[in-house]
């Protein structure tokens, strides 16, 4: 198995192995080059978690000036959902268990960042006493919160205030939604 595939149980990894091997021989490039001019996206993943009273939970990068949902970007050969439940683990010191999908948004590219796909999975309600043992990493987040969405709308990016109202629209739905930069 290889590194990229810590992430998959034995069942998973056989049905993984099944269906490439099933895909045949690795294509091959009839335009030598092509593959390495197709421009690559950027891709994360985040968890909407929620407390017992529905507020969202929300964690202080050292790194950036406003709020984020735990998670992060995604490694090359990795898949979202593993990524997520990898960044939560890293960030919060908790292994959840992640839901289904709520969100895939569009972002453009901005300054230093290229276009990325964002996507967010159902963290579901973590207890109290889950809560109470959330161990943040010193280098990478200062702090942790709950908090409604509206009342930390300020301290957030207005893309992603508009990504977190999807995502908890559809959470409520029960279904997954698309959208570009955070708009239907």
């Amino acid at each position: 198995m290889t590194e990229q595939m810590h992430h998959l149980d034995a069942d998973q990894a056989a049905r993984f192995f099944q269906d490439m091997n099933a895909e045949g021989e690795p294509e091959k490039e009839f335009n030598p080059g092509i593959a390495s001019r197709i421009p690559g996206k950027t891709v994360a993943a985040g968890a909407l978690i929620q407390d017992g009273q529905g507020r969202l939970l929300f964690v202080t990068p050292i790194y950036k000036p406003y709020l984020e949902i735990p998670g992060g970007v995604v490694n090359s050969n990795e898949p979202p959902h593993a990524a997520c439940q990898r960044e939560v683990r890293e960030e919060l010191g908790l292994d959840i268990e992640l839901g289904g999908l709520l969100v895939v948004d569009w972002t453009p590219q901005h300054g230093v960042w290229r276009d990325s796909l964002q996507f967010i999975f159902d963290g579901g309600v973590l207890p109290a006493e889950q809560a109470q043992r959330i161990t943040l990493p010193y280098d990478e987040l200062k702090n942790f919160q709950f908090a409604e969405l509206d009342q930390v709308a300020k301290q957030l990016k207005p893309s992603l205030h508009r990504r977190l109202q999807q995502a908890v629209a559809a959470k409520e739905a029960g279904t997954a939604t698309y959208s570009e930069f955070g708009r239907s």
